[in-house]
């Protein structure tokens, strides 16, 4: 993963949100843990001249939006998940680049895996 030159990063990365996302019946009616990781690149420039929130991306506002994103709406897949969480970085006029990774620590494979995650890059023109 590579911000596009000339872009400073916000990075939000382990933040865990309960939902109930899954094409088995099972991964809707019990839910499992998703943990995601969201890269924005942006121009912090700004935000760092004038010391001032307003002109960066809040990222306590970003986990809190991120977080009920996959927490509510269930859907079959975690492709879908992080295309939502994309959706909703790239709203935000200040980011020109985002990368979303969904990852399903509890995916139900029947053989032993350390992790299986989707990531979703989209950049503005």
């Amino acid at each position: 993963m590579t911000v596009p030159d000339g872009l400073d990063r916000i990075e939000l990365r382990g933040l865990e949100v309960y939902g109930h996302h899954g094409v088995l019946p099972e991964e809707r009616r019990d839910g499992q843990p998703f943990v995601l990781d969201v890269t924005l690149g942006l121009d912090l420039q700004p935000a760092a001249d004038a010391d001032d929130l307003t002109l960066t991306v809040d990222y306590g506002t970003l986990a809190q939006q991120v977080h009920d994103a996959v927490a509510t709406d269930p859907v079959d897949l975690i492709e879908t998940v992080a295309d939502r969480v994309v959706g909703l970085c790239m709203a935000v006029p200040s980011v020109r680049w985002v990368s979303v990774t969904v990852h399903k620590p509890r995916a139900p494979i029947a053989v032993t895996f350390s992790d299986v995650s989707v990531t979703i890059e989209r950049s503005k023109q």
